[in-house]
């Protein structure tokens, strides 16, 4: 079983799981879209460097530039899940969203 596939049986059991969606505002949303398109273009360009034979300097200023770029854009989506998902969670008093969004903070680093 993939890793998808684990995460799929996890939730089966969790009925609320499968209801899990953050609510963005429409300027919210432009915004992450926005950054998101952003750094494929970057990455468009890496690919283009490459067909190119650029400088390995080159490519690995524009690498670290997108790293910086997703980072960031992974930092604004934690933000807004701790200021609302996890805020609403605790004033629900689910215990667990603290462990959960230690772990994400985790994986997001």
């Amino acid at each position: 079983m993939n890793d998808a596939e684990v995460r799929a049986s996890e939730m089966e059991g969790c009925p609320a799981c499968h209801q899990r969606h953050t609510p963005r505002g429409e300027e919210e949303l432009r915004q992450l879209k926005n950054r998101l398109n952003r750094m494929v273009g970057q990455l468009n360009g890496i690919g283009r460097m490459l067909d190119e034979n650029r400088y390995c300097g080159d490519i690995l200023i524009q690498i670290s530039a997108v790293e910086k770029a997703l980072q960031g854009f992974g930092y604004t989506v934690l933000k807004s899940h701790m200021e609302n998902c996890v805020a609403e969670e605790v004033r629900n008093g689910n215990p667990d969203i603290m462990e959960e969004t230690l772990e994400l903070m985790k994986k997001l680093k």
